[in-house]
């Protein structure tokens, strides 16, 4: 399926065609979660492929072989891709299923089970800058433009998948409601190590400190950019222009200070603060 130019619409959100069909769509929506299920949960370019390479590996105790010989996209199929309908229902044991959707479509689901969800947040001023740059090289994704236009729809939630804070915000709100885990961006990149541990606990995966330091090594930004079960080369140039820039570009925490006027700073700041007063959600980022 191509539909390259194609741009689905549901819930609200524009979606890219390229990986959403409304059947599919529909198919996530009344998905069955079962109890054991683990459930990643991520706004675009928020640390997604991190967190299913960890996940996969505290799953496998730390044994490699998964990670290095399956593409993630297998390991931890995206629920709402057109694409994994059928590996998601083959699938008899305990699955981890990745997911961009909203909290509105897939909160009802969740809480008729005991799935796990791990919400995975990141500066939102670094999720634009990766998105701007993911929007160069995906030709399922429309031209961004200018990154001073990028940013303008960014912060109008008018790009594809909608508003960072909406989407943020939305799933925050269901911690009382459903199991879930949150972790951020920023945290994983500190200290990648105790992020595992605290993640292997939460699952009740617990782990050795030889498997722990197993895994720091090959979720490390350099190992896993070099893995071709990850860094997305497997991808056909038709689908990842790769000339554009690499899926995996850089791992760092802050670099949006190379992309961002002082005027953008400051009109981001002014727009975060108006969206998220009513939130519990962590202001550590206002402070960068």
């Amino acid at each position: 399926m191509a539909r390259m130019e194609v741009t689905e619409t549901f819930a609200g959100l524009a979606l890219p065609g390229h990986l959403h069909t409304q059947e599919s769509l529909r198919f996530a929506s009344s998905f069955q979660f079962r109890d054991t299920d683990v459930v990643i949960v991520t706004y675009p370019k928020s640390g997604t492929t991190w967190m299913q390479e960890i996940l996969t590996l505290i799953h496998s105790k730390g044994d490699l072989e998964p990670a290095k010989t399956i593409p993630n996209w297998a390991r931890a199929p995206w629920l709402e891709h057109t694409h994994f309908k059928d590996l998601l229902q083959e699938t008899s044991g305990p699955r981890l299923i990745t997911t961009h959707l909203p909290c509105q479509v897939l909160a009802p689901a969740l809480r008729k089970s005991k799935a796990k969800v791990i919400y995975m947040a990141r500066n939102p001023k670094d999720v634009a800058v990766s998105f701007y740059h993911f929007h160069k090289m995906a030709k399922f994704l429309p031209d961004p433009g200018s990154f001073e236009d990028f940013l303008i729809r960014f912060l109008d939630g008018t790009v594809q998948y909608g508003s960072w804070f909406d989407h943020v915000k939305g799933w925050l709100s269901q911690q009382a409601e459903l199991e879930l885990f949150y972790i951020t961006y920023e945290d994983v990149h500190k200290e990648l190590g105790r992020s595992v541990e605290q993640l292997a606990d939460w699952l009740g995966c617990p782990l050795q400190p030889e498997e722990i330091r197993e895994i720091q090594q090959h979720c490390s930004f350099s190992s896993m950019r070099e893995n071709a079960m990850v860094n997305y080369t497997l991808v056909p140039c038709e689908i990842m222009d790769h000339s554009q820039g690499r899926f995996m570009r850089k791992g760092t925490v802050g670099d949006w200070r190379d992309h961002f006027t002082p005027l953008q700073n400051m009109l981001f700041h002014k727009i975060y603060q108006k969206e998220m007063q009513d939130s519990s959600m962590r202001f550590c980022w206002l402070l960068d």
